[in-house]
C-alpha cells in the first residue's frame, strides 16, 4: 500500500510521529510474525520545500512524484488549536496548495485521509462538501461555520465516507492508520494496537466539555443554564423559548448551527454528562441517578450511555478508578 503523509509547515508534531510510529511498527510486526500483509510503503511530501513542526523541527519532505499516484493521501493536524490562529493558517498559500494537491490525487483515484485539524485542511479543498465527517470536537462550531455543505458528527471518532476518511481529535492521528492498516490485514492491525497498547474509542462523545460549544453563543449559553437546572424535571421546547428570550424557532435554528443538534438532542447530551459525573464521583447506584437526571429507570439510562459513548455502566466507572 503506497501512502503519502502530507505534511505543511507547522505539522502537529505528536499526530505526523503517530501516523509514521504505527506505519513502521506493523512492517515491523508483519515481518516478525510471518502475517502475509503487504508493505505500507510511506512517504512524507510536501508543497514547500522547507517545513517545519509545530515545535519547530524539521521534517524531511519530498516533492510528491506526479505521475504516481498512491493508495492514500494522510493528513495530519497542522497545530493551530483556536479559532482565531487556525482561520489565518487556513488562509495561507501552502493550505490552498495542498488543497489543489488533493484534488488532483483524489480525481485519479486516490483515498485521502485527515485527522483532528487536517480535517481542516482537507475540507478548504472542498472534497469534503456533501460527505459525511467528523473533526477535533472543541472546534466543532467553527468547522460547521465553514464548511456548512459537509455532514459534520463530531461525536465520532472515525468517520468513512467514499474515498474519504476523517479521524477526531489530537491521537485520533492513531485510530486513522490503525484504520488503514485493518484495510489490507485486520490481524495485523490488530497486533500492532496491542504492541503500542491502544483501546478502542468508537466515539469522541466520552471527552466532549459540553459547554465548550455553549459558551461560544450567547443564546445558546442562555439555553445550557436554563438545561441544567431542568435535568431531572424533563424537557419543554417552550418553555426554553421562554427561559432564552428567544422564539422556538431560533432557539432551534441557532443549536442546530452552533452544536448541530436540535434542543432536545442537546439537553440529553447534558443529561449524560451530569449521569457519567455522578458515576465516577459517587456510589449510588443507577437507579438513583437514573431518578436524577430525570430518567424513569436505570435500563434507559443503560442504554442511553450505551449508545451515546459505546460504554458500559461498568467501563465508566472503571475509567475513574
Amino acid at each position: 500500500m503506497k501512502i503519502y503523509v502530507l505534511a505543511l509547515d507547522g505539522v502537529f508534531d505528536t499526530g505526523l510521529a503517530t501516523v509514521l510510529d504505527a506505519f513502521q511498527t506493523a512492517n515491523e510486526l508483519a515481518e516478525m510474525s510471518g502475517l502475509a500483509s503487504p508493505r505500507f510503503d510511506v512517504a512524507i511530501v510536501g508543497v514547500r520545500k522547507a517545513v517545519k513542526t509545530s515545535q519547530g523541527l524539521t521534517v524531511p519532505v519530498a516533492a510528491a512524484p506526479r505521475r504516481i499516484v498512491p493508495d492514500w493521501v494522510v493528513v495530519p493536524a497542522i497545530g493551530f488549536k483556536m479559532p482565531g490562529p487556525l482561520e489565518a493558517a487556513l488562509g495561507r498559500s501552502d493550505v490552498r496548495d495542498a488543497g489543489t494537491a488533493l484534488r488532483s490525487w483524489a480525481k485519479r483515484g486516490a483515498g485521502t485521509a485527515a485527522a483532528c485539524i487536517g480535517t481542516f485542511v482537507l475540507a478548504e479543498s472542498a472534497l469534503l462538501d456533501d460527505q459525511d465527517s467528523t473533526t477535533t470536537w472543541w472546534l466543532a462550531p467553527l468547522f460547521r461555520q465553514r464548511y456548512p455543505k459537509v455532514r459534520l458528527d463530531e461525536s465520532r471518532m472515525l468517520v468513512k465516507s467514499g474515498k474519504f476518511i476523517t479521524a477526531g481529535a489530537a491521537l485520533s492521528h492513531m485510530d486513522l492508520a490503525l484504520w488503514l492498516i485493518r484495510q489490507k490485514s485486520p490481524r495485523l492491525a490488530a497486533l500492532t494496537a496491542k504492541y503500542l497498547v491502544v483501546d478502542s474509542r468508537p466515539s469522541q462523545s466520552a471527552y466532549i466539555l459540553t459547554d465548550h460549544f455553549a459558551h461560544s453563543d450567547p443564546l445558546v449559553e442562555r439555553f445550557e443554564h436554563w438545561a441544567r437546572g431542568r435535568l431531572t424535571h424533563g424537557f419543554s421546547l417552550d418553555d426554553a423559548a421562554a427561559a432564552t428570550g428567544s422564539s422556538k424557532r431560533t432557539l432551534a435554528r441557532r443549536l442546530q448551527a452552533v452544536l448541530g443538534k436540535s434542543p432536545l438532542s442537546y439537553f440529553q447530551d447534558l443529561r449524560v454528562e451530569r449521569a457519567v459525573h455522578l458515576l465516577k464521583t459517587t456510589a449510588e447506584n443507577v437507579e438513583e441517578i437514573a431518578g436524577r437526571v430525570g430518567y424513569a429507570d436505570g435500563v434507559t439510562l443503560r442504554t442511553l450511555l450505551r449508545r451515546r459513548l459505546g460504554q458500559g455502566i461498568k467501563e465508566i466507572r472503571r475509567s475513574a478508578a
